[in-house]
């Protein structure tokens, strides 16, 4: 589905990412991991096109994604941001309408099957009980449920989350994630998502990117690469992981830091760490 070749990213003159290369396969359930400003945005970003690579190439089912007309691309791929500010007072029906316009012929209107879409992407993310209320008036993690809820009525067979649900409650978390492993499992939805809760990510991406510093650490699958080693590597925080009793995924517990090692300790003058 997405093919990844040497590619290197970034913003005017701050180069992010290098030396990409990278697939991923059709079905495929990847979690993007990394820490703060490591990258995972920059990607995310370039892989829906919204970002013109610097260098190298990002193939989308053999084609070329620069070359993919804007529409056929919405159809193909579909994006769910860590946050949509939406300022005018649609209606949450509305919003997840929206989704369809990629299928919609030139100047034609919305059919009886886009409603069913949209009713039924509704009710898959728990927000058809907000179809008439505007989404100026809804919660953030409601508001965020209903954007995910367009992007699953536009049909993709890519789907691209970065942090999309940092502002859900861990029970509609769970119900997104479950929802997402499904379509995966059953549709071959592809979902690629950036996301910094290690535990849901090993619970639910059967593969895992580590990025750091503008490069990839680690990819592979998670009984592989969800390891102490590693996570200490690209987090610099102590970890261990063991098997839950239950469902015998791999998980994280953090450890406290040692005495001395937080960035605002590195010297014993605020005037030096700041000079430095």
């Amino acid at each position: 589905m997405i093919r990844v070749e040497a590619l290197e990213l970034g913003y005017e003159d701050r180069l992010v990412l290098t030396g990409l290369n990278f697939q991923v396969d059709r079905g495929e359930f990847l979690g993007i991991l990394g820490p703060n400003g490591s990258g995972k945005s920059t990607l995310l970003n370039a892989l829906s096109g919204l970002l013109p690579p610097r260098k190298g190439r990002i193939i989308v089912k053999s084609e070329p994604l620069g070359g993919l007309p804007s529409r056929l691309r919405a159809q193909i791929l579909a994006v769910v941001p860590q946050s949509t500010d939406v300022r005018f007072p649609f209606s949450c029906l509305e919003i997840v309408l929206m989704g369809r316009y990629p299928h919609r012929r030139r100047l034609g209107t919305l059919t009886d099957a886009d409603l069913v879409w949209a009713l039924r992407s509704m009710r898959r993310t728990t927000t058809a009980h907000l179809q008439e209320r505007p989404i100026i008036e809804v919660s953030g993690g409601e508001g965020q449920r209903v954007v995910m809820a367009r992007a699953l009525a536009q049909d993709p067979e890519i789907l691209l989350l970065d942090e999309a649900t940092s502002s859900l409650d861990v029970r509609k978390k769970l119900e997104i994630f479950e929802l997402l492993k499904f379509l995966s499992e059953t549709r071959g939805l592809t979902v690629l998502c950036a996301m910094h809760d290690l535990n849901l990510a090993a619970l639910y991406c059967r593969r895992l990117m580590f990025i750091k510093h503008g490069r990839v650490v680690v990819d592979g699958p998670t009984d592989q690469v969800f390891t102490p080693a590693i996570l200490e590597e690209v987090y610099e925080t102590p970890m261990e992981v063991v098997r839950h009793p239950g469902h015998q995924r791999p998980y994280a517990v953090m450890l406290p830091l040692s005495p001395g090692t937080r960035e605002d300790e590195a010297a014993e003058n605020p005037l030096e760490a700041v000079q430095s």
